[in-house]
């Protein structure tokens, strides 16, 4: 497994947490818990710092994800969505909105192998779906 979904994968279970404690998302404290949560998990050294990140950057753009995701999943609302896809998706949707690490194709591919690890069978396409729309409305 690449560095790159390590990073991916411990940001998903940080924010899976994150949510499911209905924890605050300001910068203080999401570096807080992610400290904590570095101590009490075996986070790799070298997977930190792109995971961080994620972490950090999904917290400080959550809302303007979320209407993203809003706005391309019809039918469902962000907050009816599983903890585990949504936050699969709020990785990707950032990856491909405000970051320039990895290419949108990449960002949509980790994160569709992300939900078959981690999410049930149908959440693979739902989530390709809501990716491949939210993709298309970006600007070139």
């Amino acid at each position: 497994m690449g560095l790159r979904r390590k990073s991916r994968e411990m940001a998903l279970q940080f924010l899976f947490s994150h949510d499911f404690q209905e924890c605050s998302g300001s910068p203080d404290t999401v570096a807080k818990d992610l400290d904590m949560f570095c101590q009490i998990f075996d986070v790799g050294e070298r997977s930190l710092p792109y995971g961080r990140q994620l972490i950090q950057g999904i917290c400080l753009h959550v809302d303007e994800i979320d209407v993203l995701l809003a706005e391309h999943s019809h039918n469902w609302r962000v907050e009816r969505m599983s903890l585990v896809d949504r936050n699969i998706l709020r990785i990707a949707v950032y990856e491909l909105q405000y970051s320039d690490d990895a290419p949108a194709q990449v960002a949509i591919n980790e994160a569709l192998e992300i939900a078959k690890r981690y999410s049930v069978e149908e959440s693979v396409s739902f989530i390709n779906g809501i990716l491949d729309a939210v993709q298309s409305a970006l600007p070139k």
